[in-house]
């Protein structure tokens, strides 16, 4: 039985979880980077020219060599890296090797490369009945549903447009907006962390493991619920609503002097107090903000009302009549976010390790655990920079290793096509 933790200090509620990881670009690394955080020893299996997020960036000016990119830092971080070309037969052999004690194996392709491959599930499973196999796609796998998109790519704006996030989203209902962090991507990935946690579960209790599919298409639309029962409920299309609530008033943005604040002041009671903070009790006593109902009838009315007042003071002014009275917060910039309390004292900036320069700073880890901290630990692995320590603990010979590393150099300077995973950047 393989080590989990051959070379590092264990750590983490998952430090006895071994994934396989043949995922690339952002959404399946990010589901997999969470699993890492928590301790799973995730081995990141590349093609001789890696991951496609290594040539990504952005690198510091003084990084004449491109070691290590941000974007790859990022979603990376605690991860192992062992390189394989999958099109050979001592790959494919490999990688054989590696999932025969592994938990799980995750891979975001195209639908049937990995059989064409000839490493798909039915195979893998011979190997090891207990393995979860977790697959990340545009539209998902024929196995669990058959989309008649099943064979288009998908990358974050694709699954935004067609899961339905950016028809509600945008400054007015004519205008449809992406949003700005990759959420087409990582959602799914998050979906993928679960689906493939619930399968280990399971199969540590019977034995027996299973296929997980996750769409990134169905993933999006699983977070835009509220437009699903809108349409059941109430047979409206819900479309953009600006940075308000459609049904909840006060419910949103308001300007400042210097930029915005967030409030959620829909309830009565606390729409007073808001008025009251800012200066404009008549405005809780104007009959027609009067009630939550009114407010919602007259919600062009209240909210200019507001901005008008509100957009007085700063955002530091707001904050200090504001901050833990009602729920309330000011929009952060990351300048704002580099420098604030809240984040220091919750670890979420988090550094690592750069060769050859200073530490970058990236996400910490939001899940906290008294127990079994997660944490950021290492930095993103140099490509194969695991390859032979993992491969000799899968069992293969040190002249079975060499002939690998050899054929990865050489296809390296083939400089080959790579298959398209599904996963794009943000």
């Amino acid at each position: 039985m393989t080590d989990l933790n051959a070379g590092r200090a264990p750590f983490g509620s998952l430090s006895d979880i071994r994934i396989i990881d043949l995922t690339q670009m952002l959404s399946g690394p990010y589901g997999t980077m969470m699993l890492a955080d928590h301790g799973a020893q995730v081995i990141k299996v590349e093609p001789p020219d890696g991951d496609m997020t290594r040539q990504a960036g952005p690198y510091r000016a003084d990084d004449a060599r491109k070691v290590l990119g941000g974007y790859f830092q990022s979603v990376d971080r605690n991860k192992l890296s062992v390189c394989l070309d999958l099109k050979t037969e001592a790959g494919k052999a490999a990688l054989k090797a590696l999932v025969r004690d592994a938990d799980a194996i995750t891979e975001n392709f195209r639908a049937g490369v990995m059989e064409r491959l000839g490493i798909g599930w039915e195979v893998l499973r011979e190997v090891n009945p207990r393995l979860v196999y977790g697959a990340l796609r545009g539209f998902g796998d024929p196995r669990t549903g058959a989309s008649p998109y099943v064979n288009w790519p998908a990358f974050d704006p694709v699954a935004q447009a067609m899961g339905g996030i950016m028809a509600i989203t945008g400054p007015d209902a004519d205008t449809p907006t992406k949003v700005g962090p990759g959420v087409g991507d990582i959602i799914p990935g998050m979906m993928l962390a679960f689906g493939v946690l619930a399968a280990v579960h399971n199969a540590r209790r019977t034995g027996a493991g299973q296929f997980v599919d996750v769409s990134m298409v169905d993933a999006v639309l699983a977070v835009c619920e509220r437009m699903v029962y809108q349409h059941s409920v109430q047979g409206i299309i819900a479309g953009p609503e600006g940075n308000h609530h459609p049904f909840l008033t006060p419910f949103g943005l308001l300007p400042a002097a210097d930029g915005w604040i967030a409030v959620a002041a829909q309830q009565d009671p606390v729409f007073v107090a808001l008025c009251a903070a800012i200066e404009a009790p008549e405005l809780a006593a104007d009959p027609r903000f009067s009630t939550h109902a009114r407010r919602n009838a007259n919600r062009a009315d209240v909210l200019a009302a507001l901005g008008t007042r509100t957009s007085r003071f700063t955002k530091i002014e707001l904050t200090q009549r504001l901050g833990g009275r009602i729920p309330y917060g000011p929009v952060l910039n990351m300048g704002e976010i580099a420098t604030d309390a809240h984040f220091a004292a919750r670890d979420m900036l988090a550094e690592v390790e750069q060769p050859g320069g200073e530490p970058i700073r990236v996400a910490g880890v939001p899940i906290k655990m008294t127990g079994t901290p997660g944490g950021v630990r290492t930095r993103a692995p140099l490509l194969g920079e695991h390859t032979r320590a993992q491969l000799r603990l899968a069992g293969l010979s040190e002249h079975e290793i060499q002939t690998l590393i050899d054929l990865r150099a050489a296809k390296a300077l083939d400089d080959p096509e790579p298959d398209v995973p599904s996963g794009a950047p943000a």
